[in-house]
């Protein structure tokens, strides 16, 4: 039997559901709030933890092959985590323009 064809169960199928739903709640609340720095940093944290969990699927546990169900995550994982690292330096910048306002 192939490594790449594990069976999975009722529970794991659930977990990761419900991890998706609880990323995307707070990919939504982040984008309603994009100026909230803590909201921001724990959005741009799930997708490194997205990548991370993919990556590790494919090349340390080969549990999944290089498709394009695969591919698709990884893509939306990295070209999020690029804009939003570009987007945190403006979120850096707007910050300090808003102390040196205040003072």
């Amino acid at each position: 039997c192939s490594p790449l064809l594990y069976a999975v169960n009722g529970l794991q199928a659930r977990t990761f559901g419900v991890w998706t739903l609880l990323s995307s709640v707070i990919r939504c609340l982040c984008a309603v709030d994009i100026r909230n720095r803590t909201l921001y940093h724990i959005t741009l944290f799930t997708f490194f933890l997205a990548l991370a969990h993919f990556l590790s699927e494919v090349f340390i546990y080969h549990t999944a092959a290089l498709t394009i169900g695969v591919m698709a995550p990884l893509m939306v994982a990295s070209f999020s985590i690029m804009g939003m690292l570009i987007g945190l330096q403006y979120l850096e910048v707007e910050a300090l323009s808003q102390n040196k306002k205040k003072n």
